[in-house]
């Protein structure tokens, strides 16, 4: 563990959580004008973060320590992808312990923390938003890890650290059907898993059609701070490995200062740039029934199975 290593580190975890608020803004903005809105302003999630940070934490009466906990664990489990995946370099101090299993478990180990804290409120809508959270993670995991696993099945390793270099070496990889395939496979399931339309729209709280938003509607004050953050935060982390996966020009291969700052620039421009087109697409597309969902994950699925037949049969 190098000091150059740790500064890697460093610089990602600032990145993702300075960053995250911002990337939310930016999609809300870029929808404000083509809905011909003015909209809030790039910066309008912080100014709601530190308004929610001075309020008192609210908690229902009869609630366990599996609901104050919810928020907190999945703020940490989202920190600790943003420390360990390859956003910015593929050189740090973390790069053993970014393997493909061991990120889609803390992005599942986030989901189940706030499904349990949904349930645990005994309410209603958050056992409704609990289930149907539950129904698309059980359909969108599975096909992260075969997404991820055609990637790697061309490198021989599951360090997504390792993927992103593989493709910085062999550039015309990015154009191969397995890859391609895992593209779109991965594309529908960061949709599922960041809670956007036409899985779920993060703008509405209508009780027939919310899924996020059931489960955090007892949060209040510091603790819905948290969940906010770590919401933007995980919509960050699944765009950034979006890009970098797929996209990977721009990584740092090494901790020197420059390329650093170099990559950092990148980074912040693709997951920008991928937002934005993102927040473009939801304004011409409704938000779907909810039993129609788990046709279009399984359609993705699908996608993630022809995509590691072909990483195998194509190599």
């Amino acid at each position: 563990m190098t000091a150059a290593g740790v500064v890697s580190v460093l610089v990602q975890v600032v990145v993702v959580v300075g960053g995250a608020p911002l990337l939310v803004g930016l999609m809300r903005q870029v929808r404000a004008v083509l809905e011909g809105r003015v909209g809030a302003g790039i910066g309008q999630p912080w100014r709601d973060l530190r308004k929610l940070l001075k309020k008192e934490a609210v908690r229902p009466e009869g609630t366990s320590w599996v609901y104050t906990s919810g928020p907190l664990v999945v703020f940490a489990s989202t920190l600790v992808i943003a420390a360990v995946a390859p956003f910015v370099s593929t050189v740090s101090a973390l790069d053993g312990v970014a393997d493909l299993f061991a990120v889609v478990s803390l992005l599942l180990l986030g989901t189940v923390a706030l499904t349990l804290a949904g349930l645990d409120t005994g309410t209603a809508f958050g056992g409704m938003g609990a289930s149907r959270e539950v129904t698309i993670a059980a359909l969108a995991e599975p096909t992260i890890l075969l997404a991820g696993f055609a990637l790697s099945a061309r490198v021989g390793s599951s360090n997504l650290a390792d993927i992103v270099a593989g493709t910085l070496a062999a550039p015309g990889q990015v154009l191969s059907p397995a890859t391609l395939l895992a593209a779109v496979a991965f594309a529908v399931v960061v949709i599922a898993e960041a809670g956007r339309l036409p899985v779920d729209n993060p703008a509405t709280h209508l009780e027939l059609t919310m899924i996020h938003e059931a489960m955090i509607l007892e949060y209040a004050g510091r603790d819905l701070a948290v969940v906010e953050l770590a919401s933007a935060m995980r919509l960050t982390v699944l765009l950034g490995l979006s890009v970098n996966l797929f996209v990977p020009w721009g990584v740092a291969t090494s901790s020197a200062p420059l390329a650093l700052l170099g990559a950092t620039g990148v980074f912040v421009l693709k997951v920008g740039l991928l937002g934005a087109v993102l927040a473009a697409f939801e304004v011409f597309i409704a938000k779907w029934r909810l039993f129609r969902v788990p046709e279009l994950l399984a359609g993705s699925f699908l996608f993630g199975l022809l995509a590691v037949s072909a990483s195998f049969f194509l190599a």
